[in-house]
């Protein structure tokens, strides 16, 4: 498996030394997350100053933007990056994409299929290949003139992923799109009684092999020598799980386990910003299902079991912000993605 960073939040002015020490510390690509940044100018930012490593986005919004706007962005990045960008996307929640962008969002699952057939229509009218006349239920494309082409490139099979969960969403992936970022919050047992099978689904609907579909894993760590440094390591994890924990998207994840009553409880210790009582929530054991616990040392022999076989690529969670914090700290974290690298069998980019 590949072995990814996860940056969100990244000034342009830091993507490309955050890209050169990625490549120096042997990793395989950057995922850049939408926050309150955009990913796509981070990708861009990276990608032109280190052309060498794989750039996705993990994930950008699709529906504030028309899949037009995000077909020339994607185009754009693909060619800069020599082919090695691949475009992630997610329908966020309705709060945000209706109160915070004012798009459109119901209903999300049918209209982010639609998307993701639309931008591939209009690859195809970029390169060339087929003229645009892209008619949906959401989205209608008929009008596209030489002027407007960014022109043919060497790589027009944009890899398109999209984030997904429950079963509807896991479907429509298997059938239509390349690959899945699965959620940080997650379990083994989630990804095989839920995730592979719903995957399966979709692709024998399309009449696809479902080994077509990659899955892109973000793995949160508690990971210590000392005492102190687990103890700092577990705390940052349990918030972490109690924010998501909080949300109602997220609660089959905690049901899958027996811990559905905690859902509620979750989001209304968060909503009280009672930040304590959500920490205290999360038990050693649930901790155990939806994060890698283990010393240095131990980390990537974790890793290579808990993921191999599931996850074609890994992206570990909490090492941007560990760097943004001590930049130093980035060469243990280097020091595991290439062990996990050098033992699944996957080079760097």
């Amino acid at each position: 498996m590949k072995v990814d960073l996860i940056a969100a939040g990244t000034r342009m002015t830091e993507a490309a030394e955050l890209a050169r020490q990625v490549r120096d510390g042997g990793w395989s690509g950057i995922a850049f997350a939408e926050g309150g940044r955009t990913a796509y100018l981070s990708c861009g930012a990276a990608a032109l100053a280190v052309p060498e490593l794989d750039y996705t986005t993990a994930v950008a919004l699709a529906f504030p933007r028309s899949p037009m706007t995000t077909a020339g962005i994607a185009w754009e990045l693909a060619e800069a990056s020599g082919g090695r960008f691949t475009l992630g996307l997610g329908s966020q929640v309705r709060a945000h994409i209706e109160r915070r962008y004012s798009a459109p969002f119901d209903p999300p699952g049918p209209r982010l299929r639609e998307y993701v057939l639309a931008l591939r229509a209009i690859f195809r009218a970029f390169q060339g290949t087929e003229k645009l006349d892209f008619r949906g239920e959401f989205y209608s494309f008929t009008l596209f003139n030489k002027q407007w082409s960014p022109g043919r490139m060497a790589h027009p099979d944009i890899p398109i992923y999209i984030s997904a969960v429950g079963p509807w969403m896991l479907r429509m992936a298997g059938e239509v799109c390349d690959g899945i970022h699965i959620h940080p919050f997650h379990s083994v047992e989630y990804l095989q009684d839920v995730v592979l099978p719903k995957v399966a689904e979709g692709a024998a609907r399309a009449g696809r092999d479902a080994e077509e579909v990659q899955l892109a894993i973000p793995c949160m760590t508690v990971v210590g020598d000392t005492e102190d440094e687990r103890r700092r390591a577990a705390r940052r994890t349990r918030r972490q799980i109690a924010f998501y924990g909080s949300t109602k998207n997220y609660a089959p994840v905690l049901a899958h386990h027996g811990f559905g009553e905690l859902s509620p409880r979750f989001n209304e210790a968060v909503k009280a910003g009672d930040q304590t009582a959500a920490e205290a929530l999360v038990s050693d054991e649930l901790l155990e299902h939806y994060a890698v616990v283990a010393g240095w040392d131990e980390l990537s022999d974790r890793i290579v079991e808990r993921y191999q076989g599931l996850a074609d690529r890994l992206i570990m969670y909490f090492t941007f912000a560990d760097w943004h914090r001590d930049p130093p700290s980035l060469g243990r974290w280097s020091e595991v993605a290439r062990d996990v690298i050098a033992r699944t069998g996957s080079g760097p980019g």
